[in-house]
């Protein structure tokens, strides 16, 4: 066993070689935000798509533009606004009088990276077209059925403090989020660094420093790397705590959930867990690794009572407790 994991380190040192390329790169434009930089690699690395929420101004929108320009892949912005359509989002079937015959016009989600903003701006029907993409890997126009080019990922912004003209994202599709990124402000000094660059004239030129293949391959090793079946169980513990928490010896949190994390809380919190093993070059999962990514999992699977909302508790506070008592193996 320590000869398979010593093995599996030395190709994950090998692989993982182009972390610090995309971060050094990022850091030339964007100040700070490591946190969201490092879960954007995560999300990448998993095969995840990730939900980021914060005030407008934290550069969520230009680090998501930025790690596009780091990658030889197509990128697309597409702006979500209540008037926007699913024909707009997945594109079409067009007649042709000539012949009499219709062809696919096919939408901006044919892409690799899709940066969906303020994606809680649209209606259902848009809602429902993206969700077959998030989860099959496909779109639907007409009759036919178009594969997605690998790789494929949705990062998505939204604003928590203005919901005016707004449509609140359905469980469902929420579910579909690997990780939910909760954005905040820059410290002092980094926001003294910001203002000090966006006050020059001067443009900055993000160099690709990978391909899609060199992605697929570091996924790859993803998949290499060891995770313990006491690891899989202590996931499978949390997940459970946030369900039936007096069972679990969290009787402080009983009557405070009204839904716990699904089955595909476990399966992300395990594969992201292995994901940040590989940022931090190792080739097995510990209980740091899922703890570090157990809040952005998750925060948005977790459905408070109204119990919890009179007591003012958020996802975050019920999460952050039941990672602090349940047994670290």
């Amino acid at each position: 066993m320590n000869a398979d994991i010593q093995a599996i380190n030395e190709k994950i040192e090998r692989e993982s070689a182009f972390v610090d390329k995309i971060k050094s790169e990022v850091a030339r434009v964007i100040v700070g935000q490591d946190y969201m930089v490092e879960r954007l690699l995560i999300g990448l690395l998993a095969n995840g798509h990730i939900l980021l929420e914060g005030v407008p101004g934290l550069a969520k929108t230009l680090t998501v533009n930025t790690l596009s320009q780091c990658i030889r892949t197509k990128f697309q912005r597409i702006q979500f606004t209540p008037d926007l359509l699913p024909a707009d989002l997945i594109g079409t079937l067009i007649y042709n009088q000539k012949d009499g015959a219709f062809t696919t016009k096919k939408g901006p989600i044919f892409s690799n990276l899709i940066l969906a903003d303020e994606i809680n701006r649209s209606p259902a029907k848009v809602q429902s077209a993206l969700l077959e993409a998030m989860q099959e890997r496909q779109v639907t126009i007409g009759e036919e059925t178009f594969k997605l080019e690998d790789p494929f990922l949705v990062l998505a912004t939204q604003n928590p403090i203005e919901q005016e003209g707004t449509y609140p994202l359905p469980e469902a599709q929420v579910d579909r989020f690997m990780l939910k990124l909760s954005v905040g402000y820059p410290s002092r000094e980094e926001e003294l660094e910001i203002v000090r660059r966006q006050t020059r004239s001067e443009k900055i030129i993000v160099e690709p420093v990978i391909s899609p293949e060199d992605i697929i391959r570091a996924r790859e090793a993803v998949n290499a790397i060891y995770i313990d079946e006491k690891i899989e169980k202590y996931i499978v513990d949390i997940v459970f705590a946030t369900r039936e928490p007096a069972e679990n010896g969290l009787d402080d949190l009983k009557g405070l959930i009204t839904f716990g994390a699904s089955p595909r809380a476990s399966i992300s919190l395990a594969v992201a867990a292995r994901a940040h093993a590989f940022i931090k070059r190792r080739g097995y999962v510990t209980p740091d690794d899922v703890r570090a990514i157990g809040q952005d999992v998750l925060r948005h699977r977790v459905i408070l009572s109204y119990e919890a909302e009179a007591e003012n508790m958020t996802p975050e506070d019920v999460v952050r407790k039941v990672l602090n008592r349940v047994e670290v193996p």
